[in-house]
């Protein structure tokens, strides 16, 4: 069970959670839009927000900024946090830049507001749980997408659902955080994403 667990925290890492909402998007979304850009939109967008992160990771590693990926200090994730924050900035003026397809453009201005939320509590020593903010941004806005494309998606939200109960079993399992972090981190992810619902919806 413990590996059951431990493997949950790595299939819904908050780093695979961007892209993943990304992809969900093009496939659900009820307009044409050409593979070759689909293509080019997801890997660039996986540069960015994936191996981009994990290199920066590295760095941080090295010049002793950090002790893990797993960030298990709040003064650990200072740090990461600013650079991440950066990253959507960069993914902002770059992969959705012309607003061709604003529900996407404002998934990520979510996810930036979501980003410095957290870094502000770091900064204040309060370690709200980034993988409940990931899980729960993509949550809000699949809700939002069903809602924007008039899409049956029950199954998708209902085993999204069962998903964030599995992530936070994980994290309180793993000791990683409190159920008061667990509560912030949910609220951090759900409510950029809801706030921002009327300027694309």
């Amino acid at each position: 069970m413990h590996r059951v667990l431990k493997s949950i925290s790595v299939i819904f890492h908050p780093l695979i959670m961007p892209v993943f909402g990304v992809i969900f998007y093009f496939l659900n979304a009820p307009r044409y839009v050409d593979t070759n850009i689909i293509w080019a939109k997801v890997i660039s967008l996986s540069i960015l927000t994936i191996i981009l992160p994990l290199l920066l990771y590295l760095l941080l590693k090295i010049t002793g900024k950090v002790n893990s990926i797993y960030l298990k200090s709040v003064n650990e994730r200072v740090f990461p946090l600013i650079l991440n924050a950066l990253v959507i900035i960069l993914t902002l003026r770059t992969v959705f830049r012309n607003h061709v397809y604003i529900e996407l453009y404002y998934f990520f201005v979510g996810i930036l507001v979501s980003t410095l939320a957290c870094l502000i509590l770091a900064l204040f020593k309060f370690k709200a749980s980034i993988h409940m903010i990931a899980i729960c941004g993509v949550f809000m806005f699949f809700i939002t997408l069903s809602i924007h494309f008039g899409i049956n998606i029950n199954t998708t939200l209902a085993l999204m659902a069962i998903a964030i109960g599995a992530v936070a079993t994980s994290r309180l399992h793993l000791k990683a955080h409190t159920p008061q972090e667990l509560i912030m981190g949910m609220v951090i992810g759900l409510f950029p994403q809801l706030v921002l619902v009327p300027y694309w919806l």
